[in-house]
C-alpha cells in the first residue's frame, strides 16, 4: 500500500512525500548530496497528526525515524530505506512566551536561534547555546539532551525543560505541559524522553525555562602553558566572578592555530606562543562595573603568574569575534579529506594527560592526518576532530579505540552531549554498567515492544 493511502485520513497530500519526491531530501545537513532512502516522509503540523501517524505505523509494523534539524553527529537520523520518516519542520510554532513565569512554549520543530530571538524581544534569555543554533530544532535538542557553551552556568538541556509532550510508539499522547520548576509528584516521566534519541517517543511540544536577560557580557582569551594552571585558573576565575562565569572553553595550540588562520574574520586575538588557549565569558547586570571587575581579575591572574597572557574583548563585536573562533568548526573540517568527530567526557584534573596521550597515539596511526582538540573543559567535555586519508571501517575503529579505550577506568563517557546513535552503540558498555544497559533495554522493550522508534539506535 502506498503511503498516500495509509495516511490520507490524517494528512493532506502535500504532507506526504514518497518515491521520487524524496530525491531532494537527505538524512544530514553534511550529506545533502545523498538522497534520502525511506518508505516515505511525512510532515505533521500538530501533536494529533503525529499521534495518528504513529497509530498507523503501530498497526502496520512500520519503523519510524524522526528528522529535525539534521545536525546530529552520531547517526541518529540515518535510515535503511523502509522507514517512515517523520519530519518536525512544520511543528514550528512558538505558542507562548510567559514573561511572569519566565517560560516559552514551543513546538518541536522550532529552530533554537528563533527561540533566542523571541526570548530576547521580551528581555529574556534562553541559555542553551551552541554553533548549530541556526539549524538545530528544539525537539532534537531535547531528545539528545544537548549541552553547548553555557552548561557551566545553566546546565544541560535537561535542566531547562519544565514541560514536555511526546507521542509513544502506539500513538498515545503523553503530556506534562507544566510551567512549574518544582513538581515532586512521583516519577518525572518527561525525563525518559529527554536524551533518549527518539527511541522511546516523539517529542512534539515543550515548555522551556527562561532567564532574565543579562545586561553585561564580557569575554577574554587567555594564554597558558601548563594544564594544571588551566584548572587553577578555572577555580580562581569562577570564585572571583561569584556566579557570573558562563563559559570556559579550552583550545589546544594546534587547534587554535588552525581555527584562526583561515580568514580575517577569525584572526588570532593572541599570538601562537602558548600550549593552551582559554576563552572565558561572564554575564552580569552592569556593563561598566562588570567590565572593571573582569579586567581586575585578569590583571591579578597575570601579576601572580597564574596565566601568561590575556586579551579582553573591547566591544560586543569583539565578543562575537572571539566566539566565532570557537564555534566555526568548519575551519577545521573543511581542510580534512575525511573527518571523524568525538565528544568525550572525563574528570577535569585528568584531561591534560589524557588528551596529550591521545595526541601521541593518534599521530602514530597510519591514515591519521590531523588531530584537533577543544572543548568545554569546565564541565569535563572535550571534542576531538580527526582528519583522515580514507573512510575505511578499519581506520575508523582504530581511531575509536584510541579515543575511547582509557575512559572506563577513569570514569569517563564516550558521549558528553551528542548521544549514542549508531556510531557509538558498540562503546556504550564503556560508560554504562551491564545492569544499567539491561534496565535501559527493559524500558525500551516496555514502551516500544515492536522496536519501531529509531530502531538500531543506541542498542545493538
Amino acid at each position: 500500500m502506498l503511503a498516500s493511502q495509509l495516511f490520507s485520513h490524517c494528512l493532506k497530500e502535500s504532507q506526504i512525500l514518497e518515491k521520487d519526491q524524496l530525491t531532494d531530501r537527505y538524512h544530514h545537513i553534511w550529506h545533502m548530496d545523498v538522497s534520502l532512502k525511506a518508505f516515505c516522509l511525512v510532515l505533521p503540523e500538530n501533536t494529533i497528526q503525529v499521534s495518528e501517524i504513529m497509530k498507523v505505523c503501530y498497526e502496520q509494523n512500520l519503523a519510524v525515524v524522526v528528522h529535525g534539524g539534521l545536525t546530529n553527529l552520531v547517526g541518529s537520523t540515518e535510515t535503511n530505506g523502509d522507514e517512515v520518516v517523520i519530519s518536525t519542520e512544520r511543528l514550528n510554532n512558538i505558542e507562548e512566551i510567559d514573561t511572569a513565569s519566565r517560560t516559552i512554549t514551543v513546538q518541536a520543530g522550532v529552530i533554537l536561534e528563533h527561540i533566542h530571538e523571541a526570548a530576547s524581544k521580551e528581555d529574556l534569555l534562553f541559555s542553551l547555546n551552541f554553533g548549530a543554533r541556526g539549524s538545530a530544532q528544539i525537539g532534537g535538542v531535547i531528545s539528545t539532551n544537548a549541552g553547548g557553551l553555557r552548561v557551566l552556568k545553566y546546565g544541560m538541556t535537561r535542566q531547562l525543560v519544565l514541560g514536555l509532550e511526546a507521542v509513544t510508539a502506539n500513538g498515545t499522547i503523553t503530556s506534562s505541559m507544566k510551567k512549574i520548576i518544582k513538581d515532586n509528584s512521583a516519577y518525572d516521566i518527561k525525563q525518559l524522553f529527554i536524551g533518549s534519541e527518539g527511541t522511546l517517543g516523539i517529542i512534539t511540544r515543550a515548555i522551556l525555562k527562561l532567564e532574565e536577560a543579562p545586561k553585561s557580557r564580557n569575554a577574554a582569551f587567555i594564554g597558558l602553558d601548563d594544564y594544571s594552571h588551566v584548572v587553577a585558573f578555572l577555580k580562581y576565575v569562577d570564585s572571583n566572578l561569584a556566579g557570573k562565569l558562563s563559559g570556559f572553553e579550552l583550545i589546544w595550540k594546534n587547534s587554535y592555530q588552525q581555527m584562526t588562520s583561515v580568514s580575517d574574520a577569525v584572526r588570532p586575538p593572541l599570538p601562537y606562543e602558548y600550549q593552551y588557549y582559554v576563552l572565558i565569558e561572564s554575564l552580569g547586570s552592569h556593563q561598566e562595573k562588570d567590565r572593571e571587575e573582569f579586567q581586575s581579575i585578569l590583571e591579578k591572574a597575570l601579576e601572580t603568574n597564574l596565566i601568561i597572557d590575556a586579551v579582553m574583548a573591547q566591544s560586543e563585536s569583539e565578543v562575537e569575534w572571539f566566539f566565532r573562533i570557537r564555534e566555526d568548526v568548519n575551519n577545521l573540517v573543511d581542510f580534512m579529506n575525511y573527518d571523524q568527530h568525538f565528544d568525550i567526557s572525563l574528570p577535569i584534573p585528568m584531561i591534560g594527560n589524557y588528551i596529550a596521550d591521545r595526541y601521541n597515539s593518534l599521530n602514530e596511526i597510519n591514515g591519521v592526518e590531523q588531530v584537533y582538540a577543544f572543548g568545554h573543559v569546565a564541565d569535563g567535555n572535550i571534542h576531538f576532530m580527526i582528519g583522515k586519508s580514507n573512510s575505511s571501517s578499519s581506520l575508523k575503529k582504530k581511531i575509536d579505540h584510541c579515543i575511547y579505550d582509557g575512559l572506563k577506568e577513569i570514569g569517563g563517557s564516550v558521549s558528553a552531549e551528542h548521544g549514542i546513535g549508531t556510531h557509538k552503540k558498540d562503546y556504550l558498555k564503556l560508560c554504562r554498567t551491564p545492569e544499567e544497559i539491561s534496565l535501559m533495554q527493559s524500558i525500551k522493550n516496555h514502551m516500544d515492544p515492536n522496536n519501531l522508534l529509531n530502531p538500531g539506535k543506541v542498542f545493538n
